[in-house]
């Protein structure tokens, strides 16, 4: 073969890869792009109730690693999961290496949530919408990012499973946090907070996540069965933090 034809087939040979290394590429973005929607489930409230609270006669007093934790409240929720984030970095990411934004009552619906780009960042969870589907209070009062303390090495790695569109029943502890006598963070006991302070920050003493793919309705109940097994011990967009 000439010199000439095999610069020629070297070329074809080239450009013919890269077509379809750019195909592939694409259909991966594609993929991932799909991935990162809302839409898991079909429409209809899956948590309808409030988590439950109650406050301590007495707060109690726990170390926790290089932390100490000031348990100040009982603590339980079934919630469907808006957003999951891992953080690994900072004296918080030790303490508290999941955030999971929850919804319960009209954000647990899915045909509300997949009307709003709900994301996480910086330890807070963020939604915004083009147009709202329910008014803004009934997002901010139904909702919240809530920081997980894992209570055993078990809970922690069930809290790092789990993912967007899960129904999760956590319980555990509202507590507030300190180190070295001078670090603090202190936990929200109020659902109807926004912004800076707004996050719960719960010692998870167990964590379910209910069955099947995302979860399994029973229907003649209307509810969720959780497993027995568990971790335990352009136009103008709105937007606000939780």
């Amino acid at each position: 073969m000439a010199a000439g034809d095999r610069t020629r087939t070297t070329l074809r040979w080239a450009y013919g890869f890269s077509r379809l290394a750019v195909a592939a590429l694409l259909a991966l973005l594609v993929a991932l792009d799909a991935g990162c929607t809302n839409s898991i489930r079909g429409p209809g409230v899956v948590a309808p109730d409030a988590p439950a609270q109650t406050t301590l006669e007495r707060p109690s007093y726990q170390p926790h690693g290089d932390f100490l934790l000031e348990r100040i409240a009982e603590f339980e929720v079934v919630a469907a999961v808006l957003s999951a984030k891992r953080y690994r970095l900072g004296r918080e990411a030790r303490l508290a290496p999941v955030d999971l934004a929850l919804g319960w009552g009209p954000m647990s619906d899915q045909a509300i949530v997949d009307r709003l780009s709900i994301s996480q960042f910086r330890r807070f969870y963020w939604w915004k919408a083009r147009q709202l589907p329910i008014p803004r209070r009934d997002i901010e009062r139904h909702s919240a990012n809530m920081h997980m303390i894992p209570a055993t090495p078990e809970v922690a790695r069930h809290l790092k499973r789990v993912r967007r569109g899960d129904v999760v029943h956590l319980s555990g502890y509202l507590v507030n946090a300190s180190m070295d006598g001078r670090w603090r963070w202190r936990t929200s006991v109020t659902r109807d907070d926004t912004g800076s302070g707004a996050c719960e920050l719960v010692l998870v003493e167990e964590v379910r996540v209910a069955d099947g793919p995302h979860v399994e309705v029973m229907l003649q109940y209307g509810a969720y069965r959780f497993p027995e097994k568990s971790g335990r011990a352009g136009q103008s967009v709105r937007e606000g933090p939780s």
